[in-house]
């Protein structure tokens, strides 16, 4: 590949701003464009951006996230999730491009005991994880000079995510109550770039053997349970006090529109090998993150 010229969509959202950052310190050329700037699932408003940045990368991070309000919300999903990835890869196929493409530990349904490996049969349970399943297989079938990352339970800084959600309820200063019976692999949106940027890096690794889709998480399977306990000992360690009470619950008691994998731990032995990308414990990077959001709030803010 010559050199790496890269655009990126959804470049304000919670992995693509992350992303954008630690390309652009690299020393790469990109230009970040967010869903207010391009919509991937307009084909004549992607060809016009496209043509006139003339990648030979896109990272296409925009997606349509919002796993409960897919339930009734099907045809946005399946826009930005299905019809979107589509159109990037025919524009790369057309333009001698490469593409690397964000998915969801949220294809499985669950029900192994081990972590799942890139290899195993998808089902997903609810619209928002049928939509990324789809949006895989067109990306197969039109391009082949491509990379999908699977990510589960993501967060950071930006956006909406679990640890900014436990935080905020925190300081209302009442017993959270948190599921129990789902496990996987709690993600940070820094690592995920991190990953992200090495696989950019190390174009010569790119060839036959290693297109296709990889794993990616944080090192370590917890519940959400285990996940907020993790969350609320950092804020308790750094001086400030703890939620009074941290109760679990079943999905059973946790009224939620979409169905969720009950395990949905990945094995990232893959990119490992291929790329040179590792995982750390989630622990560590948790505690980066929630330091950083305990440093945005007023000290009355977070209890």
């Amino acid at each position: 590949m010559r050199e790496t010229k890269i655009l990126l969509t959804g470049a304000t959202g919670q992995l693509g701003g992350e992303l954008l950052n630690q390309l652009e310190r690299s020393g790469l050329r990109v230009s970040g464009f967010s869903h207010g700037e391009l919509d991937i699932t307009d084909e004549v408003e992607v060809d016009r951006c496209f043509a006139r940045q003339a990648p030979n990368l896109v990272i296409n991070c925009a997606a349509y996230a919002r796993v409960d309000d897919a339930e009734s919300e099907p045809s946005a999903a399946y826009s930005a999730n299905v019809r979107g990835p589509g159109i990037i890869a025919d524009w790369c196929r057309n333009h001698h491009a490469a593409m690397i493409h964000l998915s969801t530990d949220f294809v499985f349904d669950g029900l192994k005991t081990e972590p799942y490996l890139e290899t195993d049969p998808v089902h997903p349970l609810s619209v928002y994880g049928k939509s990324k399943e789809l949006g895989e297989k067109e990306i197969r079938k039109r391009l082949k000079e491509h990379l999908i990352i699977r990510t589960s339970w993501l967060y950071g800084t930006r956006g909406r995510n679990f640890v900014k959600t436990i935080l905020a309820l925190a300081m209302k200063n009442h017993p959270l109550k948190v599921v129990n019976d789902q496990f996987g692999c709690p993600t940070s949106a820094e690592d995920l770039a991190g990953a992200i940027l090495r696989m950019v890096l190390r174009k010569d690794a790119y060839n036959d053997d290693t297109w296709g889709t990889y794993h990616y998480c944080g090192r370590g399977i917890v519940s959400w349970f285990q996940f907020a306990g993790e969350i609320l000992d950092i804020v308790a360690r750094e001086g400030r006090r703890k939620s009074p009470g941290l109760e679990p619950i079943t999905t059973a008691e946790y009224p939620a529109k979409a169905g969720r994998p009950s395990f949905s731990a990945l094995d990232c032995t893959k990119i490992g090998k291929a790329f040179g990308v590792e995982t750390q414990p989630f622990e560590i990077s948790l505690s980066r993150v929630v330091r950083k959001l305990l440093g945005e709030f007023n000290a009355d803010q977070i209890p």
